[in-house]
């Protein structure tokens, strides 16, 4: 079996450290570069996949490296902005792209579970509640927002909404609540409600250990090394 050669950008940061170890524990991988926060362009070492646990400016830099030099990018970075979102855009012409703001195999089986739960109850209202630790600094979280992407392209039209406050009236159909809760050391918490008017059905998942976003980085690597150009998530990565 051959060995992947993978480089991480951001491998001294939380997520980027804990992948890079797995990929140096893991025997199908090799890390073989490490490009460094304003060192991006540096050589990557013959690299077939890349990790990005950088920053929006940094994964629009990447975006395009990638897709000049044939490299499968795994972006792992949240609160993506809108140049970085348009650099993706163009390499998934060139390279596979996949987007995971959580590389937790558990949430990615989760989305795929919303998605048949929306489609078979049409008319239930979706909550979203995320709690985090104290630093995370963008809200709501990236997963957060992933699975209410889930929910708009079940429901074309679908409004979110960042909490509530004051008199604001009835709860608008269509609308999306996602509420954030900040504190303590959550790793990473994420509930989905959906409200009928006679019952509700609830989807949660609890990260206990960022060991599970390392598993999950690993299949994203191994996917993109092979995968065709376009973009994908880390649903695409689980069997069916």
């Amino acid at each position: 079996m051959s060995v992947l050669p993978v480089a991480i950008a951001g491998a001294t940061g939380r997520m980027g450290s804990l992948v890079a170890r797995a990929v140096e524990s893991d025997a199908g991988c090799a890390l073989v570069a490490t490009p460094a926060r304003g060192a991006l362009d540096a050589d990557w070492n013959g690299a077939r996949a890349l990790a990005d646990f950088t920053s929006p400016d940094g994964t629009a830099l990447l975006a395009d490296l990638a897709a000049a030099r044939g490299v499968g990018l795994v972006v792992g970075t949240t609160g993506l902005d809108a140049r970085a979102k348009a650099a993706l855009e163009r390499a998934s012409a060139r390279v596979p792209v996949l987007v995971a703001p959580n590389l937790s195999p558990g949430v990615a089986a989760l989305k795929r579970a919303l998605a048949v739960a929306l489609a078979a109850l049409p008319a239930y209202d979706v909550e979203i509640v995320e709690r985090h630790h104290a630093a995370k600094v963008d809200s709501p979280s990236g997963t957060a927002l992933a699975l209410a992407e889930v929910v708009r392209n079940a429901r074309p039209g679908t409004t979110l909404r960042a909490g509530r406050e004051g008199r604001v009236g009835p709860r608008p159909t269509g609308e999306v609540g996602i509420h954030s809760l900040r504190g303590g050391a959550w790793i990473g918490e994420h509930e989905v409600v959906l409200a009928g008017p006679f019952e509700s059905l609830q989807f949660t998942h609890v990260a206990h250990d960022r060991a599970a976003f390392a598993q999950g980085a690993l299949a994203a690597l191994r996917f993109v090394a092979t995968a065709r150009p376009g973009t994908y998530g880390l649903e695409d990565t689980i069997a069916v």
